[in-house]
């Protein structure tokens, strides 16, 4: 897997996404297009996992929290950056989604889950704030910020 083959992977997530009100309802539109055991969802999740095998996703952090963006907001993502992060049981920095934030909740432990969602959608609105917090194991996730914007506290 290089970054060349990932990013046609998420292109449609990014399209899917493309001047959407970014809530629960979107969380639900991408839940129904791309489900957890759907074929779009299973390729993205194991692009995801060689990326951290091969070492060039998730290159920055230590220990329980690894992270990285991996795609630059653009024309072509619809403004959306696109960040990948490997968290195991561990309450991460508070922070605010300006612009708010799509996530894409892999578990690679059975059972594991992101702020209460186990495999699946999670949106958080623009404004909103949250301290990412994955329980009962360890789970990538990625996510897409508009404008790549991102605040930490």
């Amino acid at each position: 897997m290089t970054p060349q083959q990932f990013r046609p992977l998420v292109q449609p997530l990014l399209d899917a996404c493309a001047g959407a009100t970014i809530d629960h309802h979107l969380a639900a539109r991408l839940e129904n297009a791309f489900p957890p055991d759907g074929d779009a969802f299973r390729a993205v999740a194991e692009a995801c996992r060689q990326a951290v095998a091969e070492g060039w996703m998730c290159s920055q952090g230590e220990g329980n929290r690894r992270f990285g963006r991996i795609i630059e907001p653009a024309a072509d993502t619809h403004d959306l950056s696109v960040d990948v992060v490997d968290l195991t049981e561990v309450v991460g920095p508070l922070h605010r989604h300006p612009t708010g934030e799509i996530c894409m909740v892999m578990p690679l432990t059975e059972g594991a889950r992101f702020d209460g969602k186990g495999a699946g959608w999670k949106c958080y609105k623009p404004g909103s704030a949250h301290r990412p917090t994955v329980s009962g194991g360890r789970a990538l996730v990625l996510y897409m910020l508009p404008e790549g914007k991102i605040e930490f506290s």
